[in-house]
């Protein structure tokens, strides 16, 4: 059961709506099966009648199967929710993984029954599965099963060491933030994220960001604007929030402008020295530590929030150089009712209680997942994974401003800007392609040799290899890796390191 709900869990929210996809014609019909606790989130592929999904973004069908007991069960049935190529018009099962298999096909129905290929033989069951009397049972089951769960107060187990009673006033979100837009002035969009486009507006005598989210995406606008609301949320590495309202039909986010946008444009348009590259690392850590950190201060409790998809589009520079954090789409609040160190170590029982930002767990982009979310084995009686995944992504993040940094060059070109394993395998590796590279062969980005003959007394690469580990347990804390870089020489010279006085 347990391992249904990993594989389940994590593939239909990696396959939600953090990757977007573009609408697609004809339409595609599929088998539909989801869990009541799952259902909202898959739904977001396409529409739903009965034990029938019509697909809103592609035309593949997929399904997850479990092996057990000599069958095939399935635990996730529909409409592929990302951009993807099913040249196969049946139903085709992959290679087993920990008893699973998944397929991707392109004709009506086509995920109701499974080919075997050879390298599945091994783990054909014995008796096909009756998947069309499951999905009747869940279609006649789901409404009272959803409603029930609406009533029950569901304890998941997901944190794995805080204690299971809830702290006072623990995640209580601050009062309703809505302001009147009527006057607000729009001046032109300046990025466009995977839920909602960003303009850069004037309102009430000063320029800000405004994050603007059509009607039928209004969960997704909640959801942020909860997180936000958070006490406690105010921090200089976190994009600062102004409030929110309605546009017409549109849900709105006002928040601070970075006047130099994400970080992925900037360092794609600027050259960084030492200097800069310094803070921007240093501040891009601390809002990390901040997000991950929990503690009481005058009666109000900040819960430990982990990211979920931090990316070099999801990172903001402000006027002043520094880094704040933006994009809370896909984050998990994870309540604790001691400190944060708790996380660190191994005692007592955990829970997780719902919180107003808790939907499903959404992944985020690709080129920054860990190996363990990119293979879908998230162990979900842990909190930490999702804390150990967003290091994950930080030393990818690090690596990405460090190679941009002209002063740790040793020759006179100007430093290109390149996402991680983008040199190995292009600006848009598939899912295929980057667990074989990085969960497979445990590849990670290239660190120069010469990096640490800039940087005597520290080790850039050691800093980079104990973020990123293969082994999540083995990662440095998001404090940690802030704290480290704290000790970084401010100058530099090749061969020495010097402290500027």
């Amino acid at each position: 059961m347990q391992l249904s709900l990993i594989v389940f869990v994590a593939s239909i929210d990696w396959l939600s709506t953090c990757i977007p996809a573009p609408p697609v014609a004809p339409e595609r019909k599929c088998a539909f099966l989801a869990s009541p606790r799952n259902t909202e989130t898959a739904r977001s592929a396409g529409n739903v009648s009965g034990g029938v999904q019509h697909c809103a973004r592609t035309n593949c069908c997929m399904g997850f199967f479990q092996l057990e007991h000599g069958q095939a069960r399935p635990d996730l049935l529909g409409c592929s929710a990302v951009g993807t190529s099913c040249p196969e018009s049946s139903c085709h099962a992959s290679k087993p993984t920990q008893n699973y298999v998944r397929c991707l096909c392109s004709s009506d129905y086509c995920n109701l029954n499974i080919t075997w290929n050879d390298q599945a033989k091994q783990s054909q069951p014995s008796h096909a599965s009756d998947l069309l009397s499951a999905i009747c049972f869940i279609t006649f089951a789901g409404a009272l099963i959803t409603v029930l769960s609406l009533i029950t107060s569901v304890k998941w187990k997901f944190l794995k060491d805080c204690k299971s009673v809830r702290p006072p006033h623990t995640c209580d979100i601050q009062k309703e933030a809505d302001i009147d837009l009527a006057n607000i002035e729009l001046q032109k969009v300046v990025a466009y994220g995977h839920f909602a486009c960003v303009w850069q507006g004037f309102f009430q005598g000063s320029l800000v960001a405004l994050k603007v989210f059509p009607a039928t995406l209004r969960q997704a606008f909640i959801k942020e604007k909860d997180v936000y609301l958070l006490h406690s949320m105010t921090h200089s590495g976190i994009a600062q929030f102004l409030g929110a309202g309605r546009m017409g039909k549109e849900f709105v986010l006002v928040l601070e402008l970075a006047t130099q946008g994400s970080l992925n444009k900037f360092l794609s348009t600027n050259v960084c020295n030492w200097a800069s590259t310094l803070k921007l690392v240093q501040t891009l850590a601390q809002g990390l530590a901040y997000l991950h950190s929990d503690f009481n201060k005058n009666g109000v409790y900040k819960p430990v929030i982990a990211h979920c998809d931090l990316s070099s589009s999801n990172v903001l520079v402000k006027a002043d150089g520094s880094c704040a954090l933006c994009d809370f789409g896909c984050s998990m609040v994870l309540q604790c009712s001691r400190t944060h160190r708790a996380l660190q170590g191994h005692s007592d029982r955990t829970e997780v209680f719902p919180t107003p930002t808790q939907g499903g767990i959404q992944m985020g982009t690709l080129h920054y997942m860990s190996p363990e979310i990119l293979e879908g084995c998230v162990n979900l009686s842990s909190g930490r994974c999702l804390l150990q995944g967003d290091v994950y992504s930080l030393g990818l993040l690090l690596w990405e401003l460090l190679v941009c940094c002209s002063d740790l060059r040793t020759d006179s070109i100007v430093p290109v800007h390149v996402l991680p394993y983008e040199a190995e395998l292009g600006p848009s590796p598939s899912l295929e392609d980057l667990l074989s590279l990085v969960s497979e062969q445990r590849v990670r980005p290239t660190i120069p040799l010469y990096w640490d003959t800039h940087c005597q007394g520290f080790s850039v690469q050691e800093l980079l290899e104990d973020c990123w580990d293969h082994d999540p347990d083995a990662r440095l804390t998001a404090q940690c890796t802030a704290d480290r870089l704290a000790s970084l020489p401010a100058e530099l010279v090749l061969g020495k390191a010097t402290f500027d006085a």
